[in-house]
């Protein structure tokens, strides 16, 4: 059972940073045992063009970092709004969590990890 720690009111705690970071990505043969082509194009779906390794910084839970995919920032919010305000799954462990894009021809998995807390 996941359990969800939020602290609320007066001096809850702010992280400063969430990072981020591309773990794996896969192209639609590893996925479906064969290349996928586009009805309209007749073009073969390459994998997706985010770097593994690549880290993004979230420094403000407002603002998706720049050159990240806008697909994947509107599937993490939640997940990093939670993280900002010092939830947590507590799974795999504390602070840190794992998450795929939502596309499933070219799915990438991404590392979520909180980053040095503050009080406000």
């Amino acid at each position: 059972m996941i359990e969800y720690q939020i602290a609320i009111g007066i001096g809850e705690i702010l992280l400063e940073k969430v990072k981020i970071t591309v773990i794996k990505k896969f192209n639609p043969k590893e996925v479906f045992g064969h290349e996928i082509v586009r009805q309209d194009t007749g073009n073969t779906i390459p994998t997706c063009s985010m770097e593994v390794g690549k880290e993004y910084l979230v420094e403000d839970l407002y603002q998706m970092p720049d050159d990240f995919c806008p697909r994947v920032w509107f599937d993490a919010h939640d997940l990093i709004s939670l993280f900002f305000y010092n939830g947590d799954f507590d799974y795999p462990e504390p602070g840190i969590t794992y998450i795929p894009c939502r596309d499933g021809v070219r799915p990438v998995i991404f590392k979520i990890e909180k980053l040095r807390p503050k009080t406000r």
